[in-house]
């Protein structure tokens, strides 16, 4: 009975993890923690089962948050998060819990380079509608205290994560044109579908990235990759139109883009070949 209700409340938990980690693998980790702490509970003085699961998951992943945070040698320096991967004309059931709020890749981004506690205050507060009250308890601080950390990490997401167009066919069709125009080496038609403030981020892992800012420097970077293009496969990543490149069974990188006022605002490139081959496709021929 106690195991079923779980196994009900799993995939958003999973989905709460993964936005507060960015991680699949962790979040996956989090969310068993928190069942071994529940079979370990004193289920009947329990008031609410998702509060507390939710508490208990929140805590669980504060923890794994200010860890990271302080072996990460250089704060600016924020990996790729997970991305989630889907056919371009729709979501498998597997993938509604964790594309529920559309939350992108930009946004996961941005979202890393928050403090821990202000990244809970915004993921719980603003994506699943936790309680300040309830947050408060989380970080050790007041209601008006965890109000003003989520004030903080929504001013830093209005800054840096671009709200997308919201028709994906329009997104899609933007997006078809960046790779047609760099099938054909295009500079000039890639530049007038780059936004002039575009920002492209690659994480290569071991091999370091490259982060770009213009359309020039962008679409110069685009017209190297022309062999590839043979091997680009159309797919949402994490609920906006993306692409996977992949050939000889091989999965070369994952690119998700923001089109925000018909032009592409921001490129995101996974390209590290270590978490690539750990990359779920499973949702991309569903």
């Amino acid at each position: 009975m106690l195991e079923r209700d779980f196994e009900r409340r799993r995939p958003r938990l999973r989905a709460v993890a993964y936005r507060m980690l960015g991680s699949f693998g962790e979040a996956d980790d989090a969310v068993q923690e928190t069942w071994l702490r529940l079979a370990g509970a004193d289920v009947a003085a329990i008031g609410s089962l998702d509060a507390w699961l939710t508490t208990v998951l929140s805590r669980i992943c504060l923890n794994l948050l200010r860890a990271r945070r302080a072996r990460r040698e250089d704060p600016l320096d924020v990996p790729m998060p997970d991305p989630v991967i889907s056919g371009p004309d729709g979501t498998g059931p597997e993938q509604a819990a964790l594309l529920a709020d559309a939350v992108g890749l930009a946004l996961m981004v941005v979202l890393g380079s928050l403090t821990p506690a202000e990244r809970l205050a915004f993921v719980l507060h603003d994506l699943f509608a936790v309680p300040f009250e309830q947050i408060a308890e989380l970080v050790g601080r007041t209601p008006a205290a965890a109000r003003q950390l989520a004030s903080r990490a929504r001013r830093r997401v209005r800054e840096q994560a671009p709200v997308p167009d919201p028709d994906p066919r329009r997104q899609r069709e933007v997006v078809d044109a960046f790779f047609a125009a760099s099938r054909a080496g295009d500079l000039e038609a890639l530049v007038a579908v780059l936004d002039p403030g575009v920002v492209l981020r690659s994480d290569a892992g071991a091999r370091r990235g490259v982060r770009l800012r213009g359309a020039g420097p962008v679409a110069g970077q685009a017209v190297t990759f022309t062999r590839l293009s043979p091997f680009v496969r159309p797919a949402l990543v994490n609920g906006a139109a993306g692409a996977v490149v992949a050939a000889g069974g091989r999965t070369l990188s994952v690119m998700a883009f923001v089109v925000a006022g018909g032009r592409i605002v921001a490129i995101d490139v996974l390209a590290d070949p270590r978490r690539l081959a750990a990359v779920d496709l499973s949702g991309l021929d569903g």
